[in-house]
């Protein structure tokens, strides 16, 4: 008999899933026989937002989409409500997974900037989580905290946005303290992944396709990541075969991270 995860009948609430990762961990969760409630800042008309829809709609899974932009502290409370009343009181396992680049350096970067970075990808995660654990604990449910390797080796100029990536790491083992047994709340800090935002990365050099290989070489694997990976990480660490997993974040590299120095 094959190894298989089964997640029928549990309901996951995952953030930013227009795009990138939360659409590839969307897709991959709704593989498993979850329901799929998802959010990002785009109406529920936009090419994203229908593009997630038709993803886990292609999946046999049921799917609901609510516009948020986490960065405002009165969001993610209507986003939960709208969960809730939709799913009738059942969140199973948040992926809290949306972000933004807020790349400024240490000099450069003003309150504003500092203000937005720590909202949107710091005090928003642990907003989500404080509001679904009463959902979380009537199933044993599971937090997955989307952090960054930025949270454990940056580079210059990545400031103010490591920091929060940084502190994440620091809510993960909190959360997984204090909301434990209950609640299992863990971590991924992905590298680089075949996303647009880290090809809008790629484009912001001269020659774009000699970064982006440049890039690849250092990776002890050969080639950059897939959302889809990411997705398949979700749904371990969301089924009973993770169930000794909290409190840690997974670092998720392609072996880049074990390298001492650039090249070899």
């Amino acid at each position: 008999m094959s190894f298989q995860i089964d997640l029928k009948g549990k309901v996951a609430l995952v953030t930013g899933v227009t795009s990138g990762i939360g659409l590839g961990v969307a897709k991959m969760l709704a593989k498993a026989g979850c329901m799929i409630a998802g959010c990002a800042e785009a109406e529920l008309h936009s090419q994203g937002a229908q593009a997630f829809i038709a993803a886990v709609e292609a999946e046999g899974a049921g799917v609901f989409y609510q516009q948020a932009d986490l960065s405002h502290p009165s969001a993610p409370e209507a986003l939960v409500a709208a969960v809730a009343e939709k799913t009738g009181g059942r969140i199973d396992l948040l992926v809290s997974n949306a972000g933004k680049n807020i790349f400024k350096g240490a000099a450069g970067c003003d309150e504003n900037d500092w203000q937005e970075n720590m909202d949107l990808n710091l005090a928003a995660h642990w907003r989500l989580a404080k509001l679904c654990k009463p959902y979380l604990e009537r199933h044993q449910g599971v937090i997955i905290l989307m952090s960054s390797n930025h949270a454990l080796a940056s580079i210059p100029g990545c400031f103010p946005y490591n920091v929060a990536k940084t502190a994440l790491t620091g809510l993960v083992r909190s959360l997984a303290i204090e909301w434990g047994p209950a609640i299992r709340t863990v971590g991924i800090a992905p590298g680089f992944i075949e996303t647009p935002g880290n090809q809008s990365w790629f484009n912001s050099f001269e020659h774009p396709d000699q970064e982006r290989q440049r890039t690849i070489d250092l990776h002890p694997v050969k080639r950059l990541g897939t959302t889809e990976e990411l997705g398949g990480w979700c749904v371990f660490l969301a089924s009973e075969y993770a169930a000794f997993a909290s409190g840690t974040t997974y670092l998720i590299d392609g072996g880049r991270s074990a390298l001492m120095q650039d090249g070899f």
